[in-house]
């Protein structure tokens, strides 16, 4: 797989072009680079930009911190949970969020995306002009449109968890004013567009290494980015509301309609990688295709974090028996989600609790480990033995099993997506794996619902959902009103699941028993010493809700710093 090589040399460019984590309004960190020896090679330019790319979406949620470094955002979704010890300080989802402590996975986010823009912003201004431009027209073109493609990129990621941020459009210097006020939330989205529109007139259809911004992954950016700012959370009539939440365009689901619309007629409609099982659909997450329109690549070279296999999903996400850590485990809750293999619920009589992995649909078994999946050349065993003996021995991975025990799965799950079972140890690279970011699938999402909200378009919006639903081997979706737009949200959850989605789906549909106020499920298999396997279901803990969930608390040291920077709701 051609992939973009960011060695880990680049760490040490990184250091003098990033502001080494310091917050936005650290003077002390201006004039981080010396422009004489960057602007004036081309080449040169190409490792700035290449750190940029940095700012993108990873397997880490957070490259500072240990924990983090090998975790997503699933545990703080309806999804999953942390499972080491049922800890709660990665993303304190129990403990609840503060302006001085929101959580080991999200502390940094505002500082470290502000590193990224001041970088950017940086380099788009001194590159005009440059040597390096000079020399090299065309290249620096798209070395621009990439910078700003990942400023939109960056932006995006700060208004989902922030709302309205202060738009910056310019490098610091010593001189300059460092207090900002938050911008609103309809103006950032108009920027970010702006950026996405400019970006995408400039780069070409295909990169010419994978992981590099191509015009659809700008404009299916620009997609989700629309799709999310029309959403009920953002509707006047909903609370948190006001300039710093809402987004008031009467054109605003046509707008999303039409953006994911523009991604769909680029790849001439056409239906998705089709796959026969399981497996197939697996592989799928394991090496590049043409649905996947942008994502992040590794390579032997490059891993999450300097070579650091633990960081990738093989051994953070396998169940203890086999040597892993199981770092994540998705919730019985989440689990119900998933349809039977006919296209009935989870709430029908079609589903038995008491055989709870019979006769689901495939991508049940494609993203999930649990009791009794063959998994890795044997079956996954949560089980305890009513009388451990011989014959009816704790299973390997159960509480009393092999590896690590305090890893053991509290929900009798495991995550199984994103694994490669075709490597010979936990700690083998699997060189052809990306970190999808932006797929087709989700835009024929993005486009479904859309449709649906538009009004009027309900065959339409089936259609579409029923191209991704259609590929999972389901029968074909004919709901409509109410059921349809159930249907639709259904999809997305099991579709996208664990793709760093539903943290940001439910808060914008603004389901708020599915982000806080439940009970976290899970399953307790027992093995008789007969053999026999009996589950019972079980709260493993307690997500409280807290009214200011749906956004992080902008850090309390940015809002000493500057007055002028507004607090978030609820904070």
């Amino acid at each position: 797989m051609k992939s973009i090589k960011i060695k880990f040399a680049i760490a040490i460019l990184a250091i003098f072009t990033i502001v080494s984590c310091n917050d936005i309004l650290d003077t002390e960190s201006s004039g981080s680079f010396t422009e004489d020896a960057i602007y004036s090679d081309v080449n040169q330019a190409k490792l700035v930009v290449l750190t940029a790319y940095n700012t993108t979406d990873s397997w880490a949620i957070n490259r500072f911190q240990w924990w983090t470094q090998r975790i997503g955002i699933e545990g703080a979704s309806w999804e999953a949970k942390f499972n080491f010890k049922d800890l709660d300080n990665p993303y304190k989802m129990r403990g609840g969020w503060s302006p001085s402590n929101a959580g080991l996975a999200f502390n940094n986010r505002w500082a470290t995306s502000w590193d990224y823009v001041k970088l950017i912003n940086e380099f788009l201004e001194k590159i005009e002009g440059s040597q390096a431009m000079e020399e090299n027209p065309d290249e620096v073109a798209q070395l621009k449109a990439q910078m700003t493609f990942l400023r939109a990129f960056t932006y995006f990621n700060l208004i989902k968890y922030y709302g309205g941020v202060p738009i910056i459009k310019n490098s610091f210097g010593l001189d300059d004013d460092f207090n900002f006020s938050r911008d609103s939330f309809e103006d950032c989205v108009a920027f970010i567009v702006a950026d996405l529109d400019e970006a995408a007139a400039v780069l070409p259809m295909e990169a010419s290494e994978f992981g590099r911004a191509t015009k659809l992954a700008a404009l299916a950016v620009k997609s989700r980015a629309l799709l999310y700012a029309a959403s009920k959370l953002h509707d006047p009539s909903t609370v948190p509301n006001g300039p710093l939440y809402d987004y008031t365009k009467t054109t605003k689901w046509q707008d999303a309609a039409d953006a994911a619309k523009a991604v769909i007629d680029l790849v001439g409609n056409r239906d998705l990688i089709a796959v026969a099982d399981a497996t197939e659909y697996q592989n799928l997450f394991l090496s590049t295709n043409q649905d996947i329109l942008f994502g992040r690549s590794y390579g032997s070279l490059y891993a999450e974090m300097a070579n650091d296999i633990n960081t990738l999903p093989d051994m953070a996400q396998t169940p203890n028996g086999y040597g892993g850590w199981g770092l994540c485990s998705p919730t019985l809750n989440f689990a119900l989600e998933f349809n039977m293999a006919d296209g009935s619920a989870t709430t029908s009589a079609a589903y038995n609790p008491s055989e709870p992995n019979e006769n689901r649909e495939m991508r049940y078994y494609a993203d999930l480990n649990f009791q009794g999946a063959m998994f890795r050349n044997r079956k996954v065993d949560y089980a305890l033995a009513e009388v451990s003996s011989d014959a009816t021995p704790d299973g390997l991975d159960s509480p009393n099993g092999l590896g690590n025990q305090l890893h053991s799965s509290k929900t009798a799950y495991n995550i199984r997506k994103f694994q490669d079972e075709s490597l010979s140890t936990l700690t083998t690279f699997s060189v052809n794996r990306p970190y999808i970011m932006y797929r087709l699938a989700e835009v024929y999402l993005n486009y479904a619902e859309a449709l649906y909200e538009v009004g009027g378009q309900e065959s339409l919006a089936r259609t579409y959902l029923n191209k991704v639903s259609a590929r999972a081997l389901q029968p074909n979706i004919t709901a409509s009103g109410d059921d349809l737009y159930a249907a639709i949200q259904r999809e997305r959850r099991v579709e996208l699941c664990f793709e760093g989605h539903n943290f940001f789906d439910e808060r914008r549909w603004m389901v708020q028993d599915h982000i806080g106020g439940y009970d976290i499920k899970g399953l307790k298999w027992t093995r008789a010493t007969d053999g026999t396997l009996t589950n019972e279901e079980y709260t493993v803990v307690n997500r409280p809700w807290f009214d200011y969930r749906y956004y992080l608390p902008i850090p309390q040291t940015e809002i000493d710093k500057d007055a002028s920077l507004e607090q978030n709701y609820g904070y």
